[in-house]
């Protein structure tokens, strides 16, 4: 299989690093094993001939047309973690240019997958519209605003459409490495797995921080003020347009835009952020906490709670 690695400057050091670590530890492990697997043939590619990343280190590149055709290309994240700085990143001239090299290979049939906030460089070529997708939890607001043809789907740590991967936050490039060994070898990808010690991780749901994504709107933001005084009382869609100090078309509209969620979702997602909070940090019963935050028996707590945060939720004992 032959990836190129689009490097752009400033890229992410962890996401180019660990994503290039998975294949050279995939190659090594196949050739010591004896497992009959092609080699990864990985180049390190870019659209200038000086790149480097986030932390000053220089990258040797090679420009996309010496490596050949790739079947897949991998967009490690650049290094703009935060909304304003990545608006301004996003209007480089090298970022254009990467986005006019992605099309030209996906009409060639080359397949990309793209980690965290390279989902946006991805994005920025139009090729992810009407596709499902993934990107960085805390960027999900700007990304659902800037590319609303997207099909978003934040809560998801890998998420894989047509000929396109992508994937969520920070160590997510090793999930989307581990995707394109797997589809060479689910053996040798589970191999990788225990040797690099990644484990499974299939939701970004458990790593959120809820307020974090409300506090980017004003109108959401009173939403969620209101929100959090009331979890033990319950919803009302009319009490919660009022407190917003807006319709509630206008409400339902600013949380769809802002967060892909109904105000009574994102209600329920701040009983499950309490409810955990009180797990870990209170001798409380599960029962005790589900009447705390409007459930009227703690097993519909627990099952709410498997249901939105998955794995995420083992270490919270009284769950079990």
């Amino acid at each position: 299989m032959k990836i190129h690695v689009l490097a752009l400057d400033c890229v992410f050091d962890t996401g180019l690093a660990t994503t290039l670590d998975v294949f050279t530890t995939a190659n090594e492990l196949a050739a010591m094993l004896g497992l009959d697997v092609a080699r990864f043939e990985v180049c390190a590619t870019g659209v200038r001939k000086k790149v480097h990343t986030a932390q000053g280190l220089r990258v040797p590149v090679k420009h996309a047309v010496e490596c050949g055709n790739p079947d897949w290309t991998v967009i490690p994240a650049i290094g703009e973690k935060m909304p304003d700085g990545l608006q301004t990143a996003l209007r480089r001239k090298d970022i254009a240019d990467a986005a006019n090299l992605l099309r030209e290979q996906a009409a060639s049939g080359t397949k990309i997958a793209a980690a965290c906030i390279g989902t946006f460089v991805l994005a920025e070529s139009g090729l992810l519209d009407e596709q499902r997708a993934t990107t960085t939890w805390w960027l999900s607001s700007l990304f659902r605003q800037r590319y609303p043809a997207v099909r978003l789907d934040e809560s998801r740590m890998l998420v894989s459409s047509g000929p396109f991967v992508t994937a969520g936050a920070a160590l997510s490039h090793v999930d989307m490495a581990l995707f394109l060994v797997r589809q060479a070898s689910p053996e040798l990808a589970t191999l990788v797995a225990r040797y690099l010690i990644v484990d499974s991780r299939p939701s970004q749901s458990a790593y959120v921080i809820t307020d974090h994504l409300s506090h980017s709107d004003p109108t959401v933001e009173r939403f969620e003020h209101w929100a959090r005084g009331r979890l033990a009382d319950g919803f009302s869609l009319d009490e919660a347009a009022s407190a917003a100090g807006t319709s509630k078309r206008t409400l339902a509209r600013r949380m769809q835009q802002v967060l892909g969620k109904t105000p009574l979702s994102y209600f329920q997602d701040l009983r499950v952020e309490r409810a955990v909070h009180l797990l870990k940090t209170s001798d409380k019963s599960l029962e005790q906490i589900a009447s705390l935050v409007g459930y009227a028996e703690g097993v519909t707590l627990r099952t709410l709670l498997r249901q939105r945060l998955g794995r995420g939720v083992r270490d919270l004992r009284k769950v079990e």
